[in-house]
C-alpha cells in the first residue's frame, strides 16, 4: 500500500512565501521611489501577505478543506500562540506602565546615573543580561523597548538606532543564553551538552559584542542629552520587578501579567484620575496596538504550515544535502557552510529560529558526520546563523514587536541591527579561519 504522508520536496511551495516577500517590501521600496510618506505603510504586511495564503491554498493538494485545515493548525501552532499572548501582554503593560508615569520616571532615573556617552552601549548590555538571564529575546524586547523609546525623547538619538540596540542586545542574550530555546533545540539536535556550546558560540559572539560597543559609543558620544526631569522612584519599579524577574527565570507572561498589576497598582494609589476603568483601557489600548503583528504572525504560522505541508522546506534541506554531497567529505568548512545555509534558509521561510533549528537539525547532524564537523561547532553555528537571521528579517517575531512598540516600520530597522550583522560576520570569518576549533572551546 502506497504511504501518502510522506511529502515529496517541491520548489513551487516556497512561491506564496516568494510572493508575500515581493508585495511586502517592493510596494514600500516602489512608494518610497515615488516619494510617499510613510511608504512601507502603505500596503501593511498583513495584508500583502493575503495574495500569498490563496496561493499557498491553491498550490496544495487534496481537498480545500484540509488544505485549510492545515493553515489553521499552522496559525494556532504552540510557538505561534505563545507569541501573541506575549505581544498582548507586552503591549499591555507598555500602554500602562507609560500611562502611570513609569517610562518618563525610568528614562530620567537612567539618565541621571548613565554618562550620555555610555546611553547606547549601557542600553545593549542591559539587553543583553536580560536576554541572556530570560533566555528570551522576545520578552527581553518587551521589557526594555519602551525604555529605549523614552531616550529618544530625552535626547537626539536616532530612533532607529536606540530601537536597534534593544534588538541586538536581546539576539546577543538568546544566542548565549543556556536556557534560551534556541541553544535547547541546537544541543539536543547536535547531541552536545550546552556549556561546551556556550563556550565555542562565546567566542564568536564576543568580537561581534565588542565591534558593536565600539560603533555605539562612537555614535552616542556626541549625544545631546536634556538635563534630566524630576522622577518618583515608586515609578521605576515596575520596570525594575520585570528585570528582576527576568533574571530569576520566571516565565516570560508572568513576568509581563506582573509588571501589569504592579504598574496599574501604583497608578491606583498614586493617581486621582487613574481609576479602574482607566487601567481597563490602558490595558485594552495595548492589546490593539499590538494588532498588526498579531495578525501577520498568524497569518505567517498558516502560511509557514502549508509550505511545510507541501515539501518546500524539504526542497531546501535536499538541496543543501546535494550540494554537501558534492564534496569529498574531508572539508569540515565546506559542512560549515552547509550547516549555516541549511539554517538560514529554513528560518527565512519560517520566520521562526528555533522552529528553523528543529526542522533543519537531522540534517545539520548529517552533514556534521559526514565533513567531521563537531557536534559542540555544529550547534554552535546552527544557533549563532538562526539568531543572525531572525534578528534582521522585518517579518520576524522579533522585529515586529520592537518595531509595534516604537511605532516605526520593520523595514527601516533592518539595517539598524548592527550586532546581528556584524554576529553574522564573524560567523563567516570563524569558518573561513576554522577558528575556535571545539576542542580547544
Amino acid at each position: 500500500m502506497k504511504n501518502n504522508s510522506v511529502v515529496q520536496p517541491s520548489a513551487l511551495a516556497l512561491v506564496p512565501m516568494l510572493l508575500f516577500l515581493s508585495l511586502f517590501i517592493g510596494s514600500g521600496l516602489y512608494y518610497q521611489s515615488i516619494g510617499t510618506d510613510f511608504a512601507f505603510y502603505q500596503i501593511s504586511a498583513p495584508v500583502a501577505i493575503l495574495p500569498a495564503i490563496v496561493l499557498g491554498l491553491l498550490l496544495a493538494k487534496g481537498a480545500l478543506n484540509d488544505r485549510i485545515e492545515t493553515f489553521i493548525k499552522g496559525v494556532g501552532d504552540n510557538t505561534i500562540i505563545t507569541m501573541v499572548l506575549i505581544y498582548l501582554l507586552a503591549g499591555a503593560f507598555a500602554s500602562v506602565a507609560k500611562a502611570v508615569g513609569g517610562v518618563d520616571a525610568t528614562v530620567n532615573f537612567g539618565l541621571s546615573v548613565i554618562p550620555p556617552s555610555l546611553v547606547l552601549p549601557g542600553l545593549f548590555v542591559i539587553s543583553a543580561f536580560v536576554a541572556t538571564s530570560m533566555g528570551t529575546s522576545m520578552g527581553t524586547i518587551a521589557a526594555i523597548a519602551p525604555i529605549a523609546l523614552g531616550l529618544t525623547e530625552a535626547t537626539d538619538l536616532p530612533l532607529l538606532l536606540t530601537i536597534g540596540t534593544v534588538i541586538g542586545g536581546a539576539m546577543f542574550g538568546d544566542n548565549l543564553s543556556i536556557i534560551s530555546d534556541t541553544t535547547i533545540a541546537a544541543t539536543r539536535t547536535q547531541g552536545c551538552e550546552m556549556k561546551d556550546k556556550f563556550r565555542l558560540n562565546f567566542k564568536i559572539a564576543l568580537p561581534a559584542a565588542i565591534l558593536t560597543l565600539i560603533w555605539l559609543f562612537v555614535q552616542g558620544s556626541g549625544a545631546q542629552v536634556e538635563a534630566p526631569g524630576e522622577y518618583s522612584f515608586i515609578q521605576v519599579l515596575p520596570y525594575i520587578a520585570v528585570l528582576v524577574l527576568a533574571v530569576s527565570g520566571l516565565n516570560v507572561m508572568l513576568v509581563l501579567f506582573t509588571g501589569i498589576i504592579l504598574a496599574g497598582g501604583i497608578g491606583l494609589m498614586q493617581m486621582e484620575a487613574f481609576t479602574l476603568a482607566t487601567l481597563s483601557k490602558e490595558i485594552y489600548a495595548g492589546y490593539t496596538g499590538m494588532q498588526e503583528i498579531m495578525i501577520l504572525s498568524l497569518f505567517i504560522g498558516g502560511l509557514g504550515a502549508l509550505m511545510k505541508s507541501q515539501g518546500g522546506l524539504e526542497w531546501i534541506g535536499k538541496q543543501i544535502d546535494r550540494i554537501s554531497n558534492k564534496g569529498d567529505g574531508h572539508n569540515p568548512r565546506a559542512g560549515e557552510v552547509s550547516i549555516g545555509a541549511s539554517v538560514v534558509l529554513t528560518n527565512l521561510c519560517t520566520a521562526n529560529n528555533t522552529v528553523a533549528i528543529i526542522i533543519a537539525g537531522s540534517l545539520a547532524k548529517d552533514i556534521a558526520t559526514r565533513y567531521g564537523v563537531d557536534p559542540r561547532r555544529s550547534a554552535s553555528l546552527m544557533d549563532i546563523f538562526s539568531c543572525v537571521v531572525q534578528g534582521i528579517i522585518p517579518y520576524g517575531a522579533q522585529m515586529l514587536l520592537a518595531a509595534s512598540i516604537a511605532g516605526i516600520s520593520p523595514l527601516e530597522l533592518v539595517t539598524a541591527v548592527q550586532y546581528c550583522w556584524l554576529l553574522g560576520a564573524m560567523a563567516i570569518v570563524s569558518i573561513v579561519l576554522g577558528y575556535p576549533k571545539a576542542k580547544n572551546a
